[in-house]
């Protein structure tokens, strides 16, 4: 029996896996565990999303000395890939010494490193995240550095050993979605190898979708899906956006066109006349 060469890519990559790190992932969704409604609600939802990892913040729950004990034993009973973040980080120092602890307390070496410049929107600072991330990974982290689009500055961050990059989409919390396709799709082209999360900005799930479909390896959300009036509607609505547009990307979608282009061409096409 012959076989369709397109049903072969959608096949193989409906269940595809990926890698960062050494550890091979199922799911292309992550998930954040702050600002949910309620513990309950937020186990739920990252239920709903098929989410193998999740970010933690230390600084929001600091574990070690009580601090919000049953969002953490519920976090630790979800049996999900921990990835603390150095959320609130102004400098490359703060940043560093939050990952040390997280690591102690977390008992992980996965680190999403988080150093903002910019009171406004958040944005990261390039320079001390270029550094912390540097020195993290002499420390023998495994960071996920979430920065800026900016191609000199990801090119940087793999040069010092990072084998992730989590550009944004827009500000975070904004809910605006890819703000800047173009500057992702040059990342997309000129690091082609380096595994992409879109972390930040995205508000709808067709956001994730146009992202997956640009080529991006996952997204990472939590503003979206935690404040949303139904969060375990919408992590799942999410889940299949992700899903959805992976399978576009890995299709081939055609190409657009100025013009229109008949699904039913004439040319060559016999006529039948009533007799």
């Amino acid at each position: 029996m012959s076989e369709n060469k397109n049903s072969r890519v959608r096949d193989s990559d409906a269940n595809d896996t990926w890698t960062v790190y050494g550890q091979t992932l199922h799911s292309r969704l992550l998930l954040g565990t702050a600002l949910y409604p309620s513990p309950a609600v937020m186990a739920a939802a990252i239920e709903a999303s098929g989410a193998e990892v999740i970010t933690v913040s230390l600084r929001r729950q600091a574990p070690a000395s009580g601090g919000g004990n049953n969002l953490w034993d519920m976090i630790r009973q979800l049996g999900k890939q921990l990835l603390p973040n150095t959320a609130g980080c102004r400098n490359a120092r703060e940043a560093i010494a939050l990952a040390h602890m997280s690591r102690e307390l977390f008992a992980t070496d996965w680190i999403k490193l988080e150093v903002i410049g910019d009171d406004y929107n958040l944005q990261p600072d390039p320079f001390e995240l270029l550094k912390a991330a540097e020195q993290l990974r002499r420390d023998g982290f495994a960071v996920f550095p979430y920065c800026t689009d900016d191609l000199v500055l990801c090119q940087r961050l793999v040069d010092v050993g990072c084998e992730v990059l989590m550009p944004w989409g827009a500000p975070i919390g904004t809910g605006l979605g890819l703000l800047n396709p173009y500057a992702l799709a040059t990342l997309q082209h000129r690091l082609p190898e380096v595994p992409k999360i879109i972390d930040a900005g995205l508000g709808r799930p067709s956001h994730a979708c146009q992202a997956m479909e640009a080529g991006a390896t996952a997204v990472l959300l939590n503003t979206a899906v935690a404040q949303a009036a139904q969060p375990v509607s919408m992590a799942e609505g999410f889940k299949l956006a992700v899903a959805a547009g992976r399978a576009g990307f890995c299709s081939g979608a055609i190409s657009a066109r100025p013009t229109a282009n008949p699904s039913t061409p004439v040319t060559g096409t016999p006529f039948w006349h009533q007799q």
